[in-house]
């Protein structure tokens, strides 16, 4: 069985002959492009992005701004087929756990791995103050402060920020909103990873680990929020080297 080409999933680079499938959830605000390019840096693994609602090639469609709708549609709407993994960046990561969880209440086969970057456990979410109510101009700049300076055509674009800061406020409702449930805990191994400058506490890095009946390791990389993006090669050995531990296959 082959991976549903829905809207939800899409796919750079086709690995008919790969063993193993890595579904990455974006950010919040965030589209999978830049996720995707990592196939090039992980031979023989075939990388998907999660294309949500409101952000690149659906960025007219309204988004979710709770938790369980987003997880039940794309559950409902998308085939996971595997062995797969998960890959989720701040939002990214809590969305990526739910819908493992969702996986398994609906009987169905959950990832092997998850990998859970710049977020603290879900237990402990949300920790911040509430982002969605705020003004468009406090939001645009919540969202500099934290995650960097935003492309001047977000500016320049009326239309283009209109729907950007719909984005970003459906996701800090899906934040704002959310509350961890009691349930099982998942198999799988869990691998956090985390910025050395992130404001993201070492402590609520750590408490992946109680999640998952699975083995969990946390690794720290140069860099803030994003320090992915400057240490993709790090963070693709870590997959790969993941990968390896868990008896998945992995490219030669």
């Amino acid at each position: 069985m082959t991976p549903d080409r829905s809207r939800w999933l899409t796919c750079r680079v086709r690995r008919p002959d790969a063993r193993l499938r890595l579904y990455c959830f974006p950010h919040s605000g965030g589209s999978p492009g830049e996720y995707l390019r990592w196939a090039e840096g992980l031979p023989g693994i075939e990388v998907w992005g999660v294309q949500a609602p409101g952000r690149a090639g659906r960025l007219w469609e309204d988004p979710y701004e709770r938790m369980d709708e987003l997880v039940g549609a794309l559950v409902t709407e998308a085939r996971f087929t595997g062995p797969f993994a998960f890959f989720g960046h701040s939002l990214g990561a809590l969305v990526g756990y739910e819908t493992a969880r969702a996986l398994r209440a609906a009987g169905r086969p959950g990832p092997d791995l998850l990998f859970a970057s710049a977020l603290c456990a879900p237990v402990h979410q949300p920790v911040r103050a509430p982002l969605s109510g705020l003004s468009d101009a406090a939001v645009l700049d919540a969202v500099q402060d934290r995650f960097g300076q935003l492309p001047a055509d977000v500016f320049e674009d009326e239309e283009l920020r209109g729907r950007i800061l719909g984005c970003l406020r459906a996701d800090f409702a899906v934040l704002d909103g959310y509350r961890h449930a009691p349930g099982p805990l998942l198999e799988c191994p869990v691998v956090v990873l985390g910025g050395t400058e992130d404001t993201e506490p070492e402590s609520g890095l750590r408490d992946w680990a109680a999640h998952t009946t699975g083995w969990s390791d946390l690794h720290f990389l140069p860099g803030g929020h994003f320090y992915l993006r400057e240490q993709h090669d790090a963070v693709h050995r870590i997959v790969l080297d993941a990968v390896q531990r868990t008896g998945l296959p992995r490219a030669a």
